[in-house]
């Protein structure tokens, strides 16, 4: 009996070595997720609960419980319409964009002269356009597209989409601009997909008659399903912290209001959060969905 449990006392410590060295080099990340997004979170959950009042000496907090929640949909009459109309938006912006992003994406792989500085001009808005930058470039006007007033296109698009989807449509044309200023990691994230594919999949189908056409749609687009999958993620996610963003700015707009306050203005960015989570989570499924029938049909 003593031995089984020298066994386990000796196995036991074995296993809290050989874990505790991986532990203790991810402690400084762990130190840094508990300060700087764990007790965030945490105390960002508790405020949506209360009313916070800014009072001397700190906050002052009243319990509420899912009030916040309630009025966010019930009494906001300005919430609801931003965040359903910027999530039409973005619906539209997220297929558009992984999709420019894909086609020039193949375009750049290919090979000719010049071939690395087409690949930077592509990628230099990531870098320049952002945050307070993009801000000001859409506030001097540099993101209007100026053929949308000049050919009044907004009957045509009426008659066609209806005056329901108008709007929104007629909002995206608008940011066009923004497909080239959001389109370049996605652009690097599928030439990177490319690499992985090999050259002799590719001469074997061509020896055997197929053609460019033929070879995109058999080879190249179905092993390009895990990075359209992370583009689309990441194009989501990208575009619902955009600087510009309406809901933010009214999420903004109520922490600062003694009426609303930090508790109000946290529930809206946790309802936000919500809609942000379910639509991640439907791509994922999706996409995985894809991939298991895919992986069925070999």
């Amino acid at each position: 009996m003593n031995q089984v449990q020298q066994y386990k006392r000796k196995a036991f410590q074995f296993q809290l070595k050989r874990y505790g060295i991986g532990l203790l080099f991810m402690l400084p990340w762990l130190i840094g997720f508990c300060v700087f997004v764990a007790i965030p979170i945490g105390w960002s959950m508790f405020m949506s609960l209360h009313k916070v009042a800014v009072v001397p000496g700190g906050f002052k907090y009243d319990w509420l419980g899912l009030q916040n929640f309630r009025d966010a949909f019930l009494k906001d009459n300005i919430f609801p319409i931003e965040l359903i109309t910027y999530f039409q938006q973005m619906l539209l912006m997220v297929p558009i964009i992984v999709i420019f992003a894909l086609l020039i994406a193949l375009l750049l792989n290919q090979k000719f002269p010049g071939r690395f500085i087409y690949r930077a001009l592509f990628f230099l808005p990531v870098i320049f356009a952002t945050g307070q930058v993009l801000s000001e470039l859409f506030a001097q006007g540099a993101g209007d597209i100026p053929f949308l007033d000049q050919y009044n296109l907004e009957p045509l698009v009426r008659q066609y989409v209806g005056g329901e989807l108008a709007k929104t449509v007629m909002e995206v044309l608008g940011r066009v601009v923004l497909i080239l200023w959001y389109s370049g990691v996605q652009i690097l994230i599928f030439i990177s997909g490319f690499q992985t594919i090999s050259p002799s999949i590719y001469e074997a189908v061509r020896i055997d008659g197929a053609s460019p056409w033929d070879s995109f749609w058999k080879i190249t687009l179905p092993a390009s399903v895990p990075f359209i999958s992370l583009n689309v993620l990441y194009t989501i996610i990208d575009l619902f912290t955009f600087p510009m963003n309406p809901v933010l700015k009214h999420i903004k707009d109520n922490m600062f209001k003694v009426e609303t306050g930090y508790g109000y203005a946290s529930a809206l960015a946790w309802i936000y959060f919500g809609f942000i989570f379910i639509l991640i989570a439907l791509v994922l499924w999706l996409f995985s969905r894809s991939m298991r029938t895919r992986r069925a049909n070999q």
